[in-house]
């Protein structure tokens, strides 16, 4: 087995769902350097999509996105991939959190957030 192939194993997979490019960046300069292999889609359909290729470990999911609401994909996850944490992360809808957690959701976040209460929520739940 290679150096490389070995350093990914236990790695954490994260999933970003947001249509928001900018947001995306931001969480993988926040995550940079913390042995976590991040990946992001931009709609519930691409998320869906994704998880037939793969599972990560921890969702870190937009509510308003451009095809639907992320507390939607909640349920599909959870009922789909019970192991699959979620954090929903959203600036907008603050009044989503308590639908969030009653769904299903893991931890709601409140944007805007530092790095460290992003890593320490990830790792909590992994």
């Amino acid at each position: 087995m290679t150096n490389a192939a070995t350093e990914t194993i236990g790695k954490q997979k994260i999933l970003i769902v947001d249509d928001e490019g900018e947001m995306c960046l931001l969480i993988n300069l926040l995550l940079d350097g913390e042995g976590m292999e991040i990946e992001h889609v931009q709609s519930i359909s691409d998320a869906v999509e994704y998880f037939q290729q793969e599972v990560p470990s921890v969702v870190l999911l937009d509510n308003r996105l451009p095809d639907g609401y992320g507390i939607d994909l909640i349920e599909f996850i959870r009922s789909e991939y019970p192991a699959t944490r979620i954090i929903m992360i959203s600036g907008v809808d603050i009044a989503a959190k308590d639908i969030a957690l009653e769904n299903g959701a893991d931890l709601f976040l409140e944007k805007p957030f530092n790095k460290k209460t992003l890593i320490q929520s990830i790792q909590g739940l992994v």
